[in-house]
């Protein structure tokens, strides 16, 4: 039986939902949330959930499965793999790089400045508290 993954896509944003769809399943991975050996959903189950197409959900797995994060057993499911201590280290920091990365690039295209960005993320910071 697969545990229900507690992730959620978004039309409007700028990434494609496979992305969308991997970034999330990493962080759970990464985080612990999802233990080594845990079933995960059918592509087809994970599709009807976040009501987005088979294809869509398809290409994540396939990419999760390329760089080690989930096994597909034929006839059995797909399964967590498991993420040493410091591989997991390293994996976390690098998912808030890019998503640090990936905010400065949205407030470049606004136009801020490097100073309005620090501010911006020091009042982020304080929210966050």
């Amino acid at each position: 039986m697969s545990v229900p993954l507690p992730i959620e896509v978004n039309d409007d944003r700028q990434e494609p939902i496979y992305y969308q769809i991997e970034e999330q399943i990493k962080a759970l991975i990464v985080s612990g949330y999802l233990p080594a050996d845990t079933a995960l959903p059918s592509i087809r189950a994970l599709a009807a959930d976040l009501g987005c197409s088979v294809i869509t959900t398809r290409r994540a797995y396939q990419n999760l499965e390329q760089e080690g994060y989930i096994k597909t057993y034929r006839g059995k499911g797909t399964f967590v793999q498991e993420v040493g201590s410091k591989e997991r280290s390293i994996l976390k920091e690098r998912a808030v790089q890019d998503a640090l990365r990936q905010a400065v690039r949205t407030a470049r295209q606004h136009e801020y400045t490097d100073a309005e960005i620090k501010r911006l993320l020091t009042m982020v910071l304080g929210e966050e508290r």
